[in-house]
């Protein structure tokens, strides 16, 4: 009897069930080669961190970055460096089946060396709104979990559109967003905060610039006439005393609307910062210093 037909037919089965087992996902930086097991995956950043929890994946997050701190469970996950420094030695011992990265250049590094390695790497861009809904959209089908993705989207842009509609009627604000006080650094237009201060009827204070989050001088910033500065806590565990601070710092600046009419708001950042699953909270964070008789206390 001719075996030659069988194992031809045998080869070409395996073969066959090899590459349904295997989904090439594509993404700006990679076509990553991604197996049917996805028990153990590794986040290396905070927002992705946010993401894979909002979909529901708790049990199946394997270890994150040290600066993962949201939601609590994730102080409980095993921990692979820093969000700028991966470190490649602990997520291998992770003994990953997926790792989630950003796109910036230290995270880039690491994700090619584990590439290299023949493990599974998901590289996300995420810098605007509709970058993040990608990314969750991806995450999503990386983890084959497509309905988790659909309820958690739907309800982002539900939250989102409440608060747009309810600053619409609104009268604009000027509004700086500082990222550092000495030098003065702020958001510019071509940012995702920008997106979230107009989502929540306010305007940038300051003009079209070459570089996302700028130095600016006191010329720039006396000429952007901010009605609002926000700023952000370096720590949330004592912001009434940032506070201060910020009303002290800015009071060298007199007649800024802001300053004149104590429109200084020294807030928790992370909501905000972080562009993941609490983005409605960080709107609703801005449109409350923007327009407090709208978003009253405890509604």
């Amino acid at each position: 009897m001719n075996k030659r037909p069988f194992i031809s037919l045998t080869i070409f089965s395996l073969a066959v069930i090899g590459l349904a087992a295997l989904s090439l996902f594509k993404n700006k930086n990679h076509a990553v080669l991604l197996t049917d097991n996805r028990d153990r995956i590794v986040s290396l950043a905070p927002d992705i961190t946010e993401i894979l929890f909002a979909l529901g994946l708790d049990e199946k997050i394997a270890a994150v970055s040290s600066d993962s701190d949201y939601p609590p469970q994730a102080a409980q996950k095993n921990k692979v460096g820093t969000f700028w420094q991966p470190n490649i030695e602990a997520v291998i011992a992770s003994r990953p089946d997926l790792v989630i990265t950003q796109w910036f250049e230290q995270q880039k590094a690491a994700a090619d060396s584990l590439s290299r390695l023949g493990y599974p790497v998901l590289i996300l861009k995420m810098e605007k709104i509709e970058e993040l809904f990608t990314a969750i959209q991806k995450i999503a089908d990386a983890a084959r979990c497509p309905q988790a993705a659909d309820k958690l989207l739907n309800d982002i842009r539900n939250r989102l559109s409440a608060i747009q509609s309810k600053c619409n009627s609104a009268k604009k604000v000027k509004v700086l967003w500082v990222v550092q006080n000495e030098p003065l650094r702020i958001a510019g237009r071509d940012t995702f905060i920008n997106e979230m201060i107009e989502l929540a009827g306010g305007e940038n204070a300051v003009g079209t610039t070459m570089q996302q989050y700028p130095h600016i001088g006191t010329e720039e910033l006396l000429a952007g006439a901010a009605e609002v500065i926000i700023q952000s806590a370096m720590k949330t565990d004592n912001i009434e005393k940032e506070q201060r601070a910020a009303e002290n710092f800015w009071g060298r600046w007199p007649g800024l609307p802001a300053v004149k009419n104590k429109r200084i708001y020294v807030v928790n950042g992370d909501p905000i910062l972080r562009l993941g699953p609490r983005l409605p909270q960080g709107a609703e964070i801005i449109a409350r210093c923007l327009h407090p008789d709208i978003f009253k206390a405890g509604t």
